[in-house]
This record gives C-alpha cells, structure tokens and sequence, in this order.
C-alpha cells in the first residue's frame, strides 16, 4: 500500500506529453484489462473506450478539447463513450455472457435479469444516459490507479465539446456519447508542473466519521 500511495503523490494531470515517447504493447494491453476490470453498475459496462491512434484524427479532436494539445502529443489518445438509451438488450446481452461464463441456464438468473430491467428501462431516457455516464468515471479510476503503478501519464478530461467529439468520431451513429476523454503517454521534461506540491485538502477537512 505504500507504493501505491507513492504512486499516488506521483501521478497529476500531465499538461505536456512527450510526443516522442510511446506506451509498449505490454502496458496498453495491461491498461486495457484494468479498464475492462473495472467495477460497474451490475456489472453492465454500458460504454465503449476507444483507442485513438489515428494522428489526422486526433489533430481533429484538439479543436473540439480547446486546443489542448495533450490530445494530439500523447501516445495514445483513449475516448470514454457512454451508451445512450441503454436498455433490455444491453440487459440481455450481460445476462448471456453470465450465462457463458459461469455454465448456467438462463433460468438460474432470470431473477437477476428482471430485477435490472424493473431497475433501468422504466427510468427516463435522460436519466438512464446520465447514470451510464457515471459509469465511465469508474472505469477512469482504474485508468489513472493502473497507469500510476506503470508510471504512465494519464490527463482526465472534461473539457470538450462532446457533440464534436461525437461528430469527429461517428459515435452518434454507434448510440454512444463521448464523456471523457483521457490522453495517457509520458511527461515531457518541461512540464513545470509536474514539480508543483500536490494540493488536497486535509484528512479533517475531508473526512467525517459518524
């Protein structure tokens, strides 16, 4: 726990990557498992992440991030897409793979599978949209937690404007919403910022125990 408290202090949001410097297959690979290990909502995982590589579009998507340029000098570029109108079928398609995995009939969890959907498909759409959101900030955790441990960078990202990203990237067509964006790679030399104090509020200030 010690490492990972130093890993803690060490990680901030990057604000100059070094172009030049590229995340191993081996990390990516160990990156993408932490995301896909990542705690859910029923275990539904209602979002895609896509893997930005392409530097034409990546340039694209500078414009619609504000011009920060981290989007384009990372090694690689990942975009959270958070599943609109999601619903039974998304349901149906968890309860299938639970099914796979674990060698049950569906009767043996039909139960569970009515419980989410009395849970989910009545809410209103809007709802639902905001609450699979949320769930991309889960999966971003593990992101940054992982990506300390590798000592890789990792900038989160609200600041874009999400129907660009969206137009950029086709996602309107997919049913998906752009609702993070998280550059990751490795700092370059002259980002000052990385030799600010981090600035967190004290444990009294933070914590309340009842």
């Amino acid at each position: 726990m010690s490492t990972f408290l130093e890993n803690q202090n060490w990680r901030y949001a990057t604000k100059k990557f070094d172009a030049s410097k590229k995340i191993s297959t081996a990390d990516l690979n160990t990156l993408k498992e932490a995301i896909r290990l990542s705690a859910s909502s029923y275990g539904l995982q209602p979002y895609k992440v896509f893997i930005i590589e392409n530097p034409e579009l990546r340039a694209k998507l500078v414009g619609a991030a504000y011009g920060q340029t981290q989007v384009a000098d990372a090694s690689h570029l990942l975009v959270f897409a958070n599943e609109l109108n999601f619903g039974a079928a998304g349901i149906d398609q968890l309860a299938n793979n639970i099914c796979a995995t674990r060698g049950l009939p569906l009767e043996a969890i039909q139960g569970y599978v009515d419980y989410m959907k009395g849970n989910i498909t009545g809410l209103p759409e809007e709802t639902r949209n905001i609450w699979t959101s949320k769930q991309t900030y889960l999966a971003l955790g593990n992101l940054l937690n992982a990506a300390a441990e590798l000592k890789i960078d990792v900038t989160p990202m609200e600041g874009f404007v999400p129907a660009q990203v969206n137009e950029i990237l086709g996602l309107d067509k997919l049913g998906l919403n752009a609702s993070l964006l998280a550059p990751i790679g490795y700092r370059h030399a002259d980002d000052d910022t990385q030799y600010y104090k981090k600035v967190r509020k004290s444990s009294d200030e933070l914590f309340i125990t009842l």
